[in-house]
């Protein structure tokens, strides 16, 4: 019996049939596999680990700290509830959102066609 939620985790990554063929016969799998199953998001090849992981956060860290925060709270709230409770979360999280400074930058950025200045940083 695997412990540390990997029954309800890995049935919500991967589905009822994936999750009980690996979880009843304890079989590893390949990353290949582990990338066709959405388990991973990203396949490099070891030597490559470290610059591909520092260049994800770093593209992650030129944006804006507030709604980076907000994406991942609604991501995480919504795989605990129904679909319109996660709704209405991201929508009050857009809402409050758009009411910030990172909001204006960013639209003036695009319109000057400048990298923006998030604050935050």
């Amino acid at each position: 019996m695997p412990g540390g939620g990997a029954t309800q985790r890995l049935t919500r990554a991967v589905g009822k049939f994936r999750s009980m063929r690996l979880l009843l016969t304890g079989s590893t799998i390949h990353a290949d596999e582990a990338y066709a199953m959405g388990l991973v998001s990203d396949l490099v090849a070891d030597t490559e680990v470290e610059a591909t992981a520092l260049a994800l956060a770093g593209r992650i860290a030129d944006l804006p700290i507030h709604a980076v925060r907000a994406i991942k709270e609604a991501v995480l709230h919504g795989m605990q509830v129904g679909l319109d409770a996660g709704l209405a979360h991201e929508r009050k999280a857009f809402q409050l959102l758009f009411a910030t400074d990172d909001k204006t930058e960013g639209i003036r950025a695009r319109l000057e066609k400048r990298p923006p200045n998030f604050s935050g940083r």
